[in-house]
């Protein structure tokens, strides 16, 4: 196994360790949890960009690195359903910006699903799909925005004037990953329609 899968690999075993730290009952565990998850976010960059410059694209990393991404995205936004102390801020509008942040999620979930039937309709035909730009700002701002959200509600119970301005930056970053991920998802389908055509 080379070093980018072992990254990877890494990546994999840190999600059961940030979903442990985020139920323990310590201070500052959801900030602690959402450190945990910036670092296993950051090596899907770091393992990209070494199996690219490196020359170590493997199948096992092409099967790995995508499992591994989704997963950790995944976990960290039923976590944030399960995290009401990042609601507390909005005050009055808990459960509205609760009832947007469910809708947000679901629309990120099923961009995700939708994609990954689209890259396997392609993959059946022999077709290369190569990954867009607007994907990966979709990408980095989601991640921004999950990091800020966890801090913010770790910082709730020593400031709740800071974790409010917190809390209300990651929810602007979500919601802006959201409209990203609507976009780059419809750029991403029309741009390759041709896949879903029927061979004559």
């Amino acid at each position: 196994m080379n070093l980018p899968n072992k990254i990877t690999l890494t990546r994999i075993l840190m999600i059961p360790v940030f979903v442990l730290i985020f139920f323990l009952d310590i201070p500052f565990a959801y900030g602690i949890a959402g450190i945990i998850f910036a670092v296993a976010a950051f090596t899907d960059f770091i393992d990209g960009k070494i199996a690219r410059s490196r020359g170590l694209v493997t199948n096992l990393g092409k099967f790995l690195d995508p499992i591994a991404d989704k997963v950790l995205v995944s976990t960290a936004m039923i976590l944030m359903l399960a995290m009401g102390e990042f609601f507390i801020p909005f005050a009055s509008s808990a459960q509205t910006m609760y009832v947007i942040t469910v809708i947000c999620i679901c629309i990120i979930m099923a961009r995700e699903l939708i994609i990954s039937a689209f890259r396997q309709i392609a993959a059946a035909n022999g077709v290369i799909m190569a990954a867009e730009k607007l994907g990966k700002y979709k990408t980095a701002c989601q991640d921004v925005s999950i990091f800020v959200i966890f801090l913010s509600a770790g910082i709730l119970e020593y400031s709740f004037k800071t974790a409010r301005v917190f809390a209300w930056i990651g929810i602007i970053l979500f919601f802006l990953a959201t409209v990203l991920t609507i976009v780059s998802a419809v750029s991403y389908v029309v741009k390759n329609k041709h896949v879903l055509k029927d061979k004559q």
